[in-house]
């Protein structure tokens, strides 16, 4: 479980965190939306460590993130996996050494070790067979498969996607989408979605956090956030609705 306490955030005179607080739990995907430029990725990096907060605090399962040194918190970022809208992956390595390259950083496994934990992660993704294809060989959506499965390779307990559906057809983004859910359920991780993607919602979204203007503005269910009274939340999913219809 993640607790984020009633954290802020300004960079200069600009307040983009103001006050927020949410609970993702664990073997659950929480889903982070909003439009563009209200908070969302700065939320999610300062939950990960990448921005350090003005105020408030950051809890991974009563560990108090938010206090420890760098020593510490290298502890918990052991146990979290990102993927990263673009995927991320180095398009000099092969498909096995992007996967394996956690591995070889924070763990002292074996190679065999290594190995034979890519050939799991790869497996768990419907990507056998792949180990010695270029990120330039494989498609889109097959790129997001092998970010998923360096993702997972660490047995993270908690796992960060920021847009994972990102130039995707609606048939991939739904694979991607029931991946991740099946991954978050098979391996009890506490997972974390940042997305403008209202299938993705509707799908796979456990509990929903609406951003608006850096505040958390509406919080509910996939099935509430169909029937709120909530304009912003309204507005936004008339939005993204008609442009997930162009996309089709």
């Amino acid at each position: 479980m993640i607790e984020v306490k009633d954290i802020s955030k300004s960079f200069g005179e600009k307040h983009v965190l103001k006050g927020i607080s949410l609970v993702a739990e664990t073997g659950k995907a929480t889903l982070v939306i909003g439009g563009s430029g209200q908070g969302k990725t700065v939320l999610m990096r300062a939950i990960v460590g990448l921005e350090e907060v003005d105020s408030g605090s950051i809890v991974y399962d009563g560990r108090n993130f938010s206090e420890m040194n760098t020593k510490d918190r290298k502890s918990i970022r052991k146990e979290i996996g990102m993927l990263f809208q673009g995927s991320a992956l180095f398009d000099s390595q092969t498909v096995e050494e992007n996967v394996m390259f956690p591995l070889s950083m924070f763990t002292e496994m074996s190679e065999q070790e290594k190995l034979d934990r890519v050939n799991f992660c790869l497996k768990r993704v419907n990507l056998e067979n792949k180990n010695s294809s270029y990120p330039s060989e494989i498609s889109g959506g097959q790129k997001k498969r092998v970010g998923i499965a360096r993702a997972i390779a660490l047995n993270p307990k908690y796992l960060f996607c920021d847009e994972p559906n990102s130039g995707l057809d609606p048939l991939t983004a739904h694979i991607i989408d029931e991946l991740i859910q099946e991954i978050t359920h098979e391996f009890n991780i506490t997972t974390l979605i940042n997305t403008h993607d209202m299938n993705s919602v509707i799908n796979i979204g456990a509990k929903v956090i609406f951003i608006y203007q850096g505040k958390k503005w509406w919080e509910g269910t996939s099935k509430e956030i169909l029937t709120t009274d909530n304009k912003e939340v309204s507005e936004f999913i008339g939005t993204a609705k008609t442009l997930n219809a162009l996309r089709k």
